[in-house]
């Protein structure tokens, strides 16, 4: 009978009187059966670890003393493969294959302006090389005596063997007479096929020169200029070439993996540095050979586990030391699409702070606003254009960075399309938008307060009039409008009234922190942002004071598209961008001041984040342009409003709100409840105060220096309760201090 080691009723019991009695002992006892001999420290050393009735072996023996155990062993771990679905592997082949047709030649734009590039620089080549000729021909000339003599020399020296003289020489300074007799029967048999050769080419040449001779003249003097033109190649001096560059050899290194890893390593982020000192060659892993992208190298690479892009975008300034590069041509960015550690690093060939981004509206006869706007060009040099039907855009920066160039580039694509309405509001007031006043339907340019209430009256009626559209779009035919959007169509169907209108207003701060107009215009600009894109009403917001005082969170939060130039710190950056940009890798924050002024973090206008250098027009640049889209207007009987000086039209009446207020509470009520107080406002003046809410009477007043204080009141079920309310004896010392 084989005993099972593993089963309680096998194992040996505790030793008695301090000794062990094994199977050998009872065997000598006189046990007929017998028994195995089971080694007991191998025994429990090969138990099974998550048997409970198992007492732990203090110290396991080596796997190569246990016994060999029948069944499955299974282990936790397994090494070597594992099952792949290569289903999934082979959608991720796919969608990951590098491209058959060059990136240069997929886009059209691209490819014509490769070729443009070569076509202009071997015009460029041909050009300068041709107006030099005389210089080269002349260099020629000189040189052709030096080399006539290096030619005469030359053959010279050949015939009669003299390059070996100084060996000969050698061989009689060393009395070496064995090796001066062989050298010189091999030097005699050099000269005696030599001579005759050297005989034979100065016939030819002879018989050649006669037969030129008697030649018309136009012949004489091309074989000359031959002749004298490869002497003078062979006189060419070796540290003086004959023909000049027409381009300067370029300094730009070409980008290697090895260079992207030097410069990675020298950041000094840690878990770089670590994971190159333990794997040097997998630390850092490039998805696909580093190509030439544009005016440009580009290296995708996946960074070490738990380095982010954010991680490298926060050491640009280094990163650009380490690749000897200026730090205008040096824009890594994210791909969180794929995950947060994929590196682009594309390193241009020209600083893109020194580029001048041309407009293309600048020679455009018109243009459609359902088609963009071409805003500028990415480091690549690749054109970037802003979707803006169905969308509002939101510019931010600090003052002096390019803001309002931006505002005017969009602003010329409205303009040069005739059907689209523009209300724009310049609320600094430069006069950076006054070329384009002719075209206007509304317009304002200031600071004071009639301007900031002009623009709060553009807001109030941009309100209406998305509620108007609104009605009008649902009563359309399904065949007619089947998404319930404007489009273009629909658009140039000019009696339908649903036309595209964009509104703009540049410092935005301006009117938003206003205390007496700033609530009110924040809620129609929230309400416009939210419905008004599918109605085709856009805003256009740029501000350089990005807090939740100026531009309200309601606003910011809702806008599609964004633009941020240089801004000061993460907060204004995921002001202007959106919630964690900053922590996501885009980060405005990076652009020089002043230096970078126009390039900013472009979201929401193409499909990844991307660094874009908007297009610059001058003011006489922009007068062309408002001049254009005058006529265009003109022609097409587009032109209304300010554009024809017709009188502004207000949303609201004139009112006085303190003697409204005087009016519906009497004097035997001292103190009344704000919420009170609007309600009889609205029975008054429903056109004025209708939709009011007791935050924004508050705001109303404050203008004024009163201040709503805590009212004990009764409300309808007869309870006690204390509420924001006013005090009229207040509210008629200032209404009486205002008439006088």
């Amino acid at each position: 009978m084989t005993h099972d080691p593993f089963h309680p009723a096998d194992q040996p019991g505790p030793p008695t009187n301090g000794t062990q009695t094994t199977s050998l002992e009872s065997a000598e006892a006189g046990d007929s059966k017998g028994a195995d001999i089971v080694p007991l420290d191998t025994v429990r050393a090969g138990r099974h670890p998550y048997r409970p009735d198992d007492p732990e072996p203090t110290s396991p023996a080596p796997a190569a003393d246990r016994p060999t155990l029948e069944g499955q062993v299974i282990r936790v771990d397994q090494p070597g493969g594992q099952d792949r679905d290569w289903r999934a592997e082979l959608e991720a082949k796919i969608s990951t294959s590098r491209p058959v047709v060059p990136l240069w030649l997929r886009s059209r734009a691209e490819a014509m302006q490769t070729l443009s590039w070569l076509g202009k620089h071997y015009a460029h080549v041909a050009a300068y090389q041709a107006t030099r000729t005389p210089l080269y021909a002349g260099r020629l000339l000189t040189r052709s005596p030096r080399g006539l003599a290096r030619l005469v020399g030359g053959m010279v020296r050949w015939t009669f063997d003299l390059e070996g003289e100084p060996v000969r020489v050698a061989t009689v300074q060393k009395a070496d007479p064995e090796a001066y007799l062989k050298l010189s029967r091999q030097r005699d048999a050099r000269v005696r096929l030599r001579v005759p050769v050297a005989l034979i080419v100065l016939v030819t040449l002879l018989i050649a020169a006669i037969i030129v001779a008697n030649q018309p003249a136009a012949v004489q003097w091309s074989a000359l200029a031959a002749a004298l033109a490869i002497l003078g190649v062979l006189g060419k001096p070796a540290d003086k070439p004959l023909i000049e560059r027409a381009v300067l050899a370029s300094n730009v290194e070409k980008l290697t993996s090895d260079i992207v890893i030097r410069a990675l390593t020298s950041l000094g982020i840690s878990g770089i540095t670590q994971a190159i000192s333990k794997n040097p060659k997998d630390a850092i892993r490039f998805v696909s050979p580093i190509t030439r992208d544009g005016p440009g190298w580009r290296a995708d690479l996946d960074l070490p586990y738990g380095v982010t892009v954010g991680d490298v975008l926060d050491k640009r300034e280094r990163l650009s030391g380490a690749l000897r590069r200026p730090l205008g041509c040096i824009w890594p960015e994210g791909d969180s699409s794929i995950h947060e550690g994929r590196l682009i690093l594309w390193v241009g060939d020209k600083d893109l702070s020194k580029t001048l981004v041309k407009s293309p509206l600048l020679k455009a006869t018109s243009h459609d606003v359902f088609k963009g706007i071409p805003f500028g060009n990415d480091p690549r040099g690749r054109p970037v254009t802003v979707p803006l039907i169905q969308h509002n855009v939101l510019i931010g920066s600090l003052p002096g960075q390019g803001k309002t160039a931006s505002v005017r580039q969009l602003a010329a694509g409205v303009v040069l399309d005739p059907t689209a309405e523009a209300w724009f509001h310049e609320l600094k007031g430069t006069g950076d938008l006054d070329p384009y006043e002719k075209v206007c339907h509304r317009y304002v340019s200031g600071i004071e307060d009639e301007a900031i209430a002009y623009a709060a009256d553009s807001l109030a009626l941009l309100r209406k009039e998305v509620m108007r559209r609104s009605a009008a779009l649902k009563s359309l035919p399904p065949d007619l409008c089947p998404d319930k959007r404007v489009t273009r169509q629909i658009a140039d169907k000019r009696s339908l009234g649903l036309h595209p209108l964009v509104a703009i207003f540049d410092e935005c701060q301006n009117l938003f922190a206003h205390p007496e107009y700033g609530a009110k215009a924040g809620e129609d600009a929230e309400f416009i942002i939210k419905l008004g894109r599918a109605l085709g009403v856009v805003l256009i917001l740029a501000t350089q004071r990005p807090d939740k005082e100026s531009l309200p969170t309601g606003i910011s939060a809702n806008v599609s598209i964004r633009f941020c130039l240089r801004v000061a710190g993460q907060i204004e950056n995921d002001m202007i961008l959106g919630t964690s940009a900053y922590k996501n890798g885009i980060r405005a924050t990076v652009f020089v001041p002043e230096k970078d002024a126009g390039t900013g973090y472009l979201v929401g206008a193409t499909p990844m984040p991307k660094v874009v250098k908007s297009a610059y027009l001058d003011t006489p640049q922009t007068q062309l342009i408002a001049d254009r889209a005058y006529a265009l207007r003109d022609a097409a009987g587009t032109l209304s409003g300010h554009a024809l000086g017709e009188t502004p039209e207000q949303s609201t009446p004139s009112y006085d709100l303190l003697a409204d207020i005087l009016a519906v509470v009497p004097p035997s009520e001292a103190k009344v409840w704000n919420e009170t107080v609007i309600t009889r406002l609205a029975d008054l003046r429903p056109e004025v105060y209708g939709g009011w809410e007791v935050e924004q009477l508050t705001a109303m007043l404050k203008p004024y220096g009163i201040k709503t204080v805590q009212v004990w009141g009764t409300t309808a079920d007869g309870k006690g309760a204390n509420r924001r309310g006013i005090v009229r004896e207040e509210i008629a010392e200032r209404s009486r201090g205002a008439a006088s």
